[in-house]
């Protein structure tokens, strides 16, 4: 354990060139720097840009968290789409409220989300579902998200089914389909760097109206 902690503590951090962060120059808006953040990452190849970790909590406050795929973004807020029998799902039946967390390694920068969630209604849901590849599809319908699985050969088995019930009705979704949207009440942006004196922004929203204030690192 000694020498897997030395590693760790030797591991590089950030390496290359960073982007500066001139926060005096940013928008009212954490939407519109969001944006652009995301479409600079999208321009920088950063693998998987819109991964993002979602953190849900229990009735009990229990808190968990997973990687799910960013669905869109507007002014309303940010977007993902669950199964409510899923363990996400019904957390978020039970406590309507989580984080979001991106991180774009190559650039040093971190964005954070919090605030509560709305279910969108069933037709923006569908939508969302029909627009799934047919695996992902197929996946979903089957419905047993986080249930103990017995053997893989078991859960191909049920996919195959689903899969074959697609092919017969393509326009099926499950009623358990839900899309999500975070609407945030703040929105911190952290821009790393190399001499360690990180900038780091964040948002907070008040009766509807956007403030901005610097954190220290």
């Amino acid at each position: 354990m000694a020498d897997l902690r030395q590693l760790l503590r030797d591991l590089p951090v950030f390496g290359g060139e960073l982007p500066t962060f001139d926060t005096v120059a940013t928008p009212d808006d954490p939407v519109e720097l969001f944006t652009a953040w995301l479409l600079g990452a999208i321009r920088a190849q950063v693998p998987e840009p819109h991964a993002m970790t979602v953190a849900t909590a229990d009735a009990d406050g229990t808190p968990s968290a997973r990687t799910l795929i960013l669905k869109d973004i507007d002014a309303a807020g940010w977007r993902f789409a669950a199964h409510d029998g899923s363990a996400k799902g019904r957390e978020l039946t039970a406590r309507p409220y989580c984080a979001l967390a991106f991180y774009w390694q190559p650039l040093a920068r971190q964005v954070r989300v919090r605030g509560p969630v709305v279910r969108e209604d069933a037709e923006r849901s569908a939508a969302d579902f029909l627009a799934r590849s047919p695996e992902a599809r197929a996946e979903a319908l089957v419905g047993r998200q986080s249930r103990p699985l017995a053997s893989l050969a078991e859960r191909d088995a049920a996919v195959a089914d689903a899969a074959q019930r697609l092919a017969r009705e393509p326009g099926l979704v499950p009623p358990e389909w839900t899309l999500h949207t975070v609407r945030a009440e703040s929105v911190e942006f952290w821009q790393g760097s190399t001499d360690r004196n990180h900038t780091r922004l964040r948002y907070r929203r008040t009766d509807g109206t956007w403030t901005k204030e610097l954190l220290w690192p």
